[in-house]
């Protein structure tokens, strides 16, 4: 939905507000003329369906083409505003509040509950079969049917019933949007959840270009090949036919030493497709508890499942390890978990990355499901070199420093040249001057060494 026929993001939004406000106007009317019918008060209409509906123009805004791309039918556009009014609109909710006399309470029949904050009418589904159907069982029983989990409302993730307990009634749970048709629906923008315990993942972004990533040639040609996948996998899975033998999505493992250019890679390929890339924080998801980790998991990938993101696992062998034979409870579990995360990888739609230092860390049922396995060794003398180079632009080098000798005696990978590139540029600031000495270059080394318990 974010390639709406508007592209100006204020735009949008203007655009969003004005259909939202012709269809809350048409809202309000509704639960006038439901209220009015059900306690049987004079009204213009003899049916909430007599009320003539706002007319939807495709291209409108995000709002309207969403409508128009799923057909939406008059109840299920009745049900999306129910859910977006606590978000946009709440006191046209406040109607809901009408106390009924005889029992000194609420109306059953309307549904609702009050939130934790928010001091507004929260709609449940009892709320929208209330508005739709009123007294009518046959009518009710069809806006049960809209939250059948092979409703598009649910199967794409749009509008769903959140119940705190399985035993109450179906329609008692709250009528919720999911943030992404809210964001879509008000902003007309994809959401980008925050950072959280709810979705432990940060966006990961760069300033830099292919040409500063130092690698290989013969790697760059392993990530050419997943660049081709994400700007052609619709021709491939859709217009050739090969969805019925393909599994959707792209995996692929980076592999080797630690700052070889793996999550930089994975930043470029974001930046060069227009995909977000989410680098997921294992150490917010891998739980001593039993079924925890699977359930964190379980909230990544279903957050990530309808989006055109990259997710990003770092040093995955945290979680993406070997199987231990079963010699207790602890072990049958880690297992099942190893065994439901092959299931949600391979169903996955979009691309997923897995870094690690060492291959053989991994799971041999994982490295089976990889499109592609990309090894990032330590760069040799020659990119050494580059790498140096590049580090040092725009700083005035003294003359006795020489690179290649450098380049050739000190095994380092791009990410320690950085360090380097830091530990210098402090120097030189001290000093009040942007030059760069050999005494510098070499300490800095010696800084990187001592990290990795290295001599000099």
């Amino acid at each position: 939905m974010e390639n709406s026929t508007v592209e100006n993001p204020i735009l949008k939004l203007e655009n969003n507000s004005k259909t939202l406000l012709e269809e809350l106007k048409w809202l309000h009317l509704v639960l006038d003329t439901r209220f009015k019918l059900y306690f049987n008060q004079p009204c213009d209409y003899k049916s909430i369906h007599d009320i003539p509906v706002p007319a939807i123009v495709e291209g409108a805004s995000v709002y309207a083409d969403v409508i128009k791309y799923y057909n939406v039918s008059v109840e299920e556009r009745i049900i999306i505003l129910l859910a977006i009014s606590p978000h946009v609109c709440p006191q046209i909710l406040d109607v809901f509040f009408t106390k009924n006399e005889k029992y000194g309470r609420g109306f059953t029949e309307f549904g609702g509950v009050k939130g934790n904050q928010h001091s507004g009418f929260i709609p449940t589904g009892e709320t929208a079969a209330f508005v739709i159907a009123g007294n009518d069982i046959l009518g009710k029983i069809k806006v049960m049917n809209i939250f059948d989990p092979d409703h598009y409302f649910s199967k794409y993730k749009i509008i769903s019933l959140d119940k705190d307990k399985s035993n109450e009634p179906i329609l008692s749970g709250i009528l919720s949007i999911t943030p992404d048709y809210l964001s879509y629906f008000t902003n007309g923008t994809q959401y980008k959840p925050n950072f959280s315990s709810e979705f432990p993942a940060q966006q990961i972004e760069t300033k830099l270009e292919w040409e500063d990533l130092v690698i290989e040639e013969f790697l760059m040609d392993e990530i050419q090949e997943i660049m081709v996948w994400i700007k052609n996998y619709s021709k491939i899975l859709n217009e050739w036919g090969l969805a019925k033998v393909l599994k959707p999505g792209y995996r692929s493992l980076f592999y080797g030493p630690p700052g070889t250019g793996k999550t930089m890679t994975a930043s470029l390929l974001g930046k060069t497709t227009g995909l977000d890339v989410f680098r997921i924080d294992l150490s917010k998801i891998v739980s001593k508890y039993i079924g925890e980790t699977e359930k964190n998991l379980a909230n990544i990938f279903d957050q990530a499942e309808n989006k055109n993101w990259i997710l990003f696992f770092d040093e995955a062998d945290a979680i993406f390890g070997k199987r231990t034979s079963t010699s207790d409870s602890k072990d049958r579990y880690a297992n099942q978990e190893i065994a439901y995360l092959l299931q949600r990888i391979e169903d996955f739609p979009g691309v997923l990355i897995l870094a690690t230092n060492l291959k053989s860390n991994m799971d041999d049922a994982f490295a089976r499901r990889f499109q592609s396995m990309i090894y990032f060794p330590t760069p040799g003398p020659q990119l050494r070199m580059r790498l140096w180079e590049n580090a040092f632009k725009g700083f005035e080098i003294d003359e006795n420093v020489d690179l290649w000798p450098i380049s050739k005696s000190y095994e380092v990978t791009g990410g320690s040249i950085i360090n380097v590139l830091r530990h210098c540029a402090l120097n030189a600031v001290t000093r009040n001057e942007k030059k760069i000495y050999q005494e510098d270059i070499i300490e800095g080394i010696k800084k990187e060494f001592r990290k990795e318990g290295k001599t000099v």
